[in-house]
């Protein structure tokens, strides 16, 4: 059942319990890929344990956090036409990765696959399964599912190329909501992206994070997201529309503070998407806002 196609990149920080849970599910596979791990610059022994249990995987310490930009460093590892990609508590079902690969080896314009989440030890859905699952965009009939505008990358599998053409994921963002700027530049360079409910990845989120840290990260990354890659008029609305719906707080003051100082180094690469990219985001924006799944709460 080996199965050479796929390669898993996951990144880690400071969860050497949640992550060697996940190495042991991936070493279980019938597929056996090749897994590349960056380890963020844990404290908590999590290179000397992958290390010492799971020799046969690549490990890279880069001595930093990098955040996101930890999975461009593996992905340079990576030799194999599709790269899985799995944080360090969520884990492929068996026999997924072949089922992505067999996608995307008949669809040459399909970027990545995005598969069903569902919550463990409860079994059930991922909230966040109901926006995929009913994603608004239209898209060829060859999609082997719905059209998206965006990837989750902790249950994703990409076409390595597509990845690489992009340049990965930004560095300015660091971590949360990241994926979003990766997928539009997909998209303008008239790549496709599907949910594939046939795929499947479990995910027991870590106790290990700081919730509103990451409420913080991922309104700041979706104004730069919104000022680096929306036409002017849009950029405006959505900016206002952020300004009068998320929560009166300090941690959203600090989101807006944080985003505006980055705005020089934003403006300075700002590059507007196409008339048509345009549109899909208008539309995801307006459907988004029917969903409790990704607020910035917390």
């Amino acid at each position: 059942m080996t199965d050479h196609r796929v390669t898993v990149v996951v990144i880690t920080h400071n969860r050497r319990s949640e992550l060697l849970r996940t190495l042991h599910a991936l070493s279980d596979l019938p597929e056996r890929p090749r897994v590349v791990v960056t380890d963020n610059a844990s404290s908590d022994g999590t290179a000397e344990a992958v290390t010492r249990l799971f020799p046969e995987m690549t490990l890279l310490t880069p001595g930093r956090n990098l955040g996101a930009v930890g999975r461009n460093l593996a992905v340079a590892e990576v030799r194999s036409p599709y790269v899985a990609f799995c944080d360090d508590d969520t884990w492929w079902e068996p026999l997924s990765l072949r089922k992505a690969a067999d996608i995307l080896d008949t669809r040459p314009r399909l970027a990545a696959v995005t598969a069903r989440i569902v919550v463990e030890p409860s079994g059930e859905e991922d909230p966040v399964v109901a926006e995929l699952r009913d994603s608004p965009l239209a898209g060829p009939d060859w999609l082997p599912g719905p059209a998206l505008g965006s990837f989750l990358a902790a249950a994703t599998v990409m076409r390595t190329d597509a990845f690489r053409s992009v340049g990965g994921f930004h560095p300015g963002l660091w971590l949360g909501g990241e994926e979003e700027l990766l997928a539009t530049d997909l998209l303008q360079r008239g790549w496709w992206l599907s949910y594939v409910p046939d795929l499947l990845i479990h995910h027991a989120a870590s106790e290990a994070r700081d919730s509103t840290e990451r409420r913080v990260l991922g309104l700041r990354n979706t104004l730069w997201f919104t000022w680096l890659r929306r036409p002017f008029v849009p950029a405006v609305r959505r900016t206002v529309h952020l300004l009068c719906t998320v929560p009166r707080d300090r941690a959203s003051l600090r989101a807006f503070g944080r985003a505006v100082a980055g705005l020089p180094w934003v403006l300075r690469r700002r590059r507007p998407v196409s008339p048509p990219v345009e549109a899909r985001l208008r539309t995801l924006e307006r459907a988004r806002r029917a969903y409790t799944a990704r607020r910035y709460v917390g």
